[in-house]
């Protein structure tokens, strides 16, 4: 299916403004996302003449801090309710938020938020840690893992259930509980959880070294994960980057995104995007503070690179140091699909940021990225 750069600008217009999930609203926001929607950012009024640009510029940008602010008010009002009501039946718990949201390389003026609803009464620890060779931990109890966070996960089934009667609720889901609608103004996910208190943790009492075990309800078994660890390091090396990284998270997978939409399917998970992009050159995205398409240059520059190196990119690791990010055959297939989106999408913005690779009928991608990393956007 051929690539239409008209509705790749109205689909991401839409993904942004939140209108492709009214739905999932309440009718007060329905009504504030309708409102807003028809407002003008500000990489929609650039020239028409540009509309390649124009798309690598809303695809990198972050969505309205004013609709990641509500995404958060929102998880934090579930996450009242769930305290109050979790406390009277002496489940004693603490909540954090993790993904794309916390992390802000969402594309999605609605997105789901995903909320941690730990038990703070039941946590884990590797045996091998310093806390734990020094009997630094209490007696082990006699319940299991899986009936804590059976018990807990329950728990936020019932009180979602009475306490948003106007809200859809959806249990069927193996690691989450979806609420939506409702008195909701956003769609919130409730991971019943508890802590594990890792090797690193144990040295450190830092708590982004410090690992999440949540339930897998369908199986039931118990998965663990160090969702902090990997946003501490994104963020890390963001800064490095100047924003540059997130930009490069958000622009692949808005294209992956349209690119599925349009019926080419990218097999390549958002964790797994923002993993890869982790490892491309810092250097070359802080240009794009200055140079913005400098992201979309290294961006192409890294992809294909993994393309044509495939031992190299199986290699990779995952920013929480968990797995290889490319841990299966498709997700790598995925990622060559990937490439060659932005290597077209590369193409056509140089032709619009530079007249001589226009007119060149035999330009190269190095060519293309040289204009792209010196073009001067306003």
């Amino acid at each position: 299916m051929a690539r239409e750069i008209g509705k790749r600008l109205d689909s991401l217009r839409i993904r942004r403004s939140g209108l492709d999930r009214l739905g999932r609203l309440n009718e007060d926001a329905r009504k504030e996302v309708l409102r807003k929607s028809l407002l003008d950012e500000s990489w929609q009024r650039r020239s028409a003449a540009q509309p390649n640009t124009k798309y690598v510029l809303g695809a990198m940008a972050e969505v309205d801090p004013e609709y990641t602010r509500i995404s958060r008010e929102t998880a934090d009002r579930v996450a009242n309710q769930l305290l109050k009501d979790q406390n009277t039946l002496s489940l004693n718990v603490e909540f954090r938020l993790q993904g794309s949201v916390p992390l802000n390389i969402h594309i999605r003026g609605v997105s789901d938020v995903d909320l941690l609803n730990l038990d703070k009464d039941f946590h884990t620890y590797s045996i091998s840690g310093l806390r734990s060779s020094l009997g630094m931990y209490r007696s082990p109890t006699s319940r299991t893992s899986t009936q804590v966070l059976m018990t807990l996960r329950l728990s936020v089934e019932k009180i979602l259930v009475n306490r948003f009667p106007a809200a859809d609720v959806d249990t069927s889901g193996g690691k989450a509980v979806k609420i939506s609608g409702g008195s909701l103004a956003r769609p919130v996910d409730v991971v019943a959880s508890y802590w594990h208190d890792t090797d690193a943790y144990q040295i450190s009492q830092v708590e982004r070294d410090r690992g999440v075990t949540v339930l897998d309800k369908k199986v039931p078994e118990t998965v663990d994960n160090l969702p902090f660890l990997h946003m501490y390091r994104v963020e890390e090396k963001d800064s490095i980057a100047v924003g540059g990284l997130k930009k490069a998270i958000r622009l692949c997978k808005n294209i992956k995104n349209d690119a599925n939409d349009e019926g080419r399917n990218i097999e390549c998970p958002s964790f797994d995007i923002a993993a890869l992009m982790y490892h491309a050159d810092m250097n070359a995205l802080r240009s794009g503070a200055l140079f913005k398409l400098s992201v979309l240059a290294e961006t192409q520059r890294f992809l294909d690179y993994l393309y044509h190196n495939p031992t190299y990119a199986k290699s990779l690791i995952v920013p929480d140091g968990s797995r290889r990010v490319l841990d299966t055959e498709r997700k790598y297939e995925g990622v060559k699909a990937l490439s060659f989106e932005i290597d077209a999408l590369v193409k056509d913005v140089a032709k619009e940021q530079s007249e001589a690779f226009r007119k060149s009928p035999t330009a190269t991608m190095e060519e293309a990225r040289y204009a792209l990393a010196n073009a001067v956007i306003v």
